[in-house]
């Protein structure tokens, strides 16, 4: 049995999740079915957005805020963060701008905050 808090919307019900039979996981004190969906996933394959700041070139700004378009998987976390570390931007760079395409299993890695080019 695993405690988890619902992420999905303000209410962060607090649900029990029986995993003991993975072809069939039981969830309790959830309020929507948002809630079972998030524990389903949660116990069965773990992802989470990443999210960061790359350095950025030829702009007043040093750096821009970057986020992964969707969550990746939990244990790919730090390979991906690996991979940011690499990246570099050169102003100038428009919120949505992908700064590294396929990151990671098809998600890309784009700017959250913009650059604009140096005079």
């Amino acid at each position: 049995m695993k405690e988890l808090i619902c992420i999905n919307c303000p209410l962060g019900c607090r649900m029990n999740v029986d995993d003991s039979n993975i072809e069939d996981i039981k969830v309790t004190g959830n309020t929507c079915l948002r809630g079972v969906k998030y524990a389903v996933s949660e116990v069965t394959a773990p992802k989470r957005m990443v999210t960061s700041s790359v350095p950025v070139t030829g702009s007043s700004v040093s750096r821009v805020s970057v986020k992964t378009t969707n969550p990746v998987p939990k244990e790919k976390i730090f390979d991906v963060l690996k991979l940011i570390k690499k990246v570099h931007a050169k102003a100038p760079v428009a919120i949505g701008t992908v700064l590294y395409p396929n990151i990671c299993d098809g998600v890309d890695l784009v700017a959250t905050s913009g650059a604009t080019k140096l005079d």
